[in-house]
């Protein structure tokens, strides 16, 4: 291994851990107060403690361990030393609040009627710290090494596969936990999914123009000078005229797509303009790798 390949993995843990000690705070503060359930590997460890007061962090350990070499063999080891990182530090911060919470060190947030408020936090905290764990190649175990081999072999949105899977855990808690709570729980994990894709993938949202134009070659030196952006021009050919075209492809932050238009406008007013999303550009002018 070389020292820089070492010198990059060690980068990546002290986020890891970060985003660990947020999920687990978000875990205690908000969730387990509240008698709320999670999906996953975690959810189980929350019944298991609602049921037999077994400690979340040696249960979520413990359920953890036999899928660490499914990661192995699917993620890598790379991977799978960020995942056993993050699955550590999950277990160290939940017994560090559980240590806190037990000497009165912090006192969690407990909802005597309305949940809403609770479930809200639930979700902002427990999506914020997992999509800095997921963000920085890391899992925190259960369901999160499955929707990460989802995202490398099928493209899934991790967030989605997230949310389908604990789905089903936290519906089989109807038995246990009362249906007012299970279906706040619902909402905490929507919101949970939602914050991880806007910190994997909404930081660096950009949007993208296909422009169909007689003026490209124009199009693309005003692009040039006044927004100080990169355009590519693509030959291309009629479908039904059977005429040659041209084609510019841009991508520019969300708030200048006002501008690129009106630039686009002001040279070929009848331009053809396809505009998509994107969620991650990485080169020039955008992130680096």
């Amino acid at each position: 291994m070389s020292t820089v390949q070492s010198s990059v993995r060690l980068q990546a843990v002290p986020p890891i851990m970060l985003g660990s000690a947020i999920y687990a705070f978000g875990l205690h503060y908000f969730v387990i107060s509240n008698e709320l359930m999670e999906g996953g590997i975690t959810g189980i460890a929350l019944l298991l403690n609602y049921i037999f007061q077994f400690p979340p962090s040696l249960t979520t350990f413990l359920i953890n361990v036999p899928l660490f070499g499914l990661g192995w063999k699917f993620l890598g080891k790379e991977s799978m030393i960020y995942s056993i990182a993050g699955t550590l530090s999950l277990s160290f911060f939940l017994w560090i609040m559980e240590w806190l919470i037990k000497y009165q060190w912090i006192v969690p947030f407990r909802s005597q009627h309305d949940y809403f408020l609770a479930t809200a936090y639930a979700g902002l905290t427990l999506g914020t710290g997992l999509g800095i764990v997921f963000r920085f190649g890391g899992t925190t175990g259960g369901s999160d090494i499955i929707a990460r081999i989802g995202q490398k072999w099928k493209g899934w949105s991790m967030g989605q596969v997230i949310l389908i899977f604990d789905g089903l855990v936290i519906g089989s808690a109807l038995f246990f936990i009362p249906k007012e709570k299970i279906l706040y729980t619902f909402v905490a994990v929507f919101i949970t999914s939602k914050v991880i894709d806007i910190i994997i993938e909404g930081a660096y949202a950009a949007r993208a123009f296909t422009i169909i134009t007689d003026h490209a070659e124009k199009l693309v030196e005003a692009i040039t000078a006044e927004t100080d952006r990169g355009a590519t021009i693509l030959p291309a050919i009629g479908g039904y005229s059977k005429l040659n075209k041209n084609i510019v492809y841009c991508v520019v932050y969300r708030q200048e797509m006002k501008r690129l238009k009106d630039l686009t406008r002001s040279i070929d007013p009848s331009a053809f303009i396809i505009i998509n999303e994107v969620h991650d550009v990485l080169g020039e002018g955008f992130k680096p790798e």
